[in-house]
């Protein structure tokens, strides 16, 4: 038996379907060639307003959530929203940043806070790491796993299992529920 498949991929940006966040993300659809289906249709994107953080983030429950040393909530202070390391300045710049200070690439993923009116950033499977911050766009403190959690598009009460570290690598590892949702309606599952 000969099992030949049709194998397309589109890139996919999740802000596209309902979720407040930017990220993109490489589908791929193979169909067996002998079941004769119709070709696949990726969704298209919907239409209207995007949805950005402070969707997400009104009236989220508390939950618990990472927080900072004493060190990084003073660097982080000095950063305003949608701002990153290089609104610091000099002197903490080069105190933070160390050695990537001077290393290539942009590195705007340090030291970052988060901006309300815009999608969120990619997110992680943590929240607080030094090369992909993900700082609350107006508390100086990381995303909590609740926040983690509605950016993705769980509902409020989908429990997740499992130390903090866990709860934030099954959500930051997640598909957006909104985007499964979407292509699962394209493959009419």
């Amino acid at each position: 038996m000969n099992n030949l498949y049709s194998v397309k991929h589109q890139i996919l940006n999740a802000n596209d379907f309902n979720v407040p966040q930017k990220r993109e993300r490489v589908i791929i659809v193979g169909q067996l060639v002998s079941l004769n289906l119709p070709e696949f249709q990726y969704p298209t994107p919907l239409p209207g307003k995007k949805k950005v953080l402070r969707d997400a983030l009104s009236g989220c429950p508390p939950s618990i959530g990472k927080q900072y040393t004493e060190i990084k909530k003073a660097v982080m202070r000095q950063v305003p929203e949608g701002g990153c390391w290089v609104n610091l300045p000099p002197d903490v710049q080069a105190t933070y940043m160390g050695d990537s200070l001077h290393a290539g690439g942009g590195k705007r993923g340090m030291a970052r806070r988060l901006h309300r009116d815009q999608p969120c950033l990619t997110l992680t499977t943590s929240p607080d790491q030094k090369q992909t911050e993900r700082c609350h766009p107006v508390e100086t403190r990381p995303l909590t796993v609740r926040e983690y959690a509605r950016i993705q598009t769980f509902p409020d009460d989908y429990v997740f299992v499992g130390s903090m570290a866990q709860q934030y690598k099954q959500i930051g590892n997640a598909v957006p529920v909104e985007l499964a949702y979407h292509i699962g309606l394209a493959l009419k599952i």
